[in-house]
């Protein structure tokens, strides 16, 4: 019932876009700050290593600090570019309506990463209100780029006739 309401219902897409909109000024504004603001990963990636995630038996997730160990450390320079640009293309997107899936998907792995890191700040809420974007699936998107955006993908490159919407 609350997946086909979110899914198909008009008022639903009216107060998605609002969270949408209101979830990507997050985003954009966090990324362009990183982006105008000589945004460096490394203090971050270092902190998470050296300080993971605890509990009464010892490291949580471990193979997210090999991970960052083995990977974005050495990698930094690539995160400093991913991590800014991201957030602003997350937001974006989300402001737009534009492939408002893809960007929430991706805006929730980067909350997923940050809270894996041990950063909690604002994530919980902004990973409630993308699941509840993303299982709207395109919906969300209906007042946006996407109304236009979707059947052109399904027609051009799926080879699908554009469905109706009532």
């Amino acid at each position: 019932m609350i997946n086909s309401f979110l899914r198909e219902n008009k008022v639903a897409a009216a107060l998605l876009a609002v969270l949408r909109i209101y979830l990507g000024y997050a985003w954009l504004t966090a990324g362009y700050g990183k982006i105008t603001g000589g945004f460096d990963a490394a203090g971050f990636l270092k902190g998470a290593a050296a300080n993971p995630v605890s509990g009464p038996d010892g490291i949580v997730y471990g193979w997210y600090v090999n991970f960052l160990n083995s990977f974005a450390l050495p990698n930094v320079e690539l995160f400093n570019v991913l991590i800014p640009w991201g957030e602003f293309l997350v937001g974006l997107g989300l402001i737009l309506g534009c492939l408002t899936s893809a960007a929430m998907f991706f805006g929730l792995v980067m909350n997923f990463s940050f809270m894996l890191a041990g950063t909690v700040s604002h994530n919980p809420t902004d990973i409630l209100m993308g699941f509840i974007i993303l299982v709207a699936g395109a919906n969300a998107g209906k007042y946006g780029l996407d109304h236009y955006l979707l059947p052109f993908i399904n027609k051009t490159v799926f080879k699908k006739a554009p469905q109706t919407q009532e």
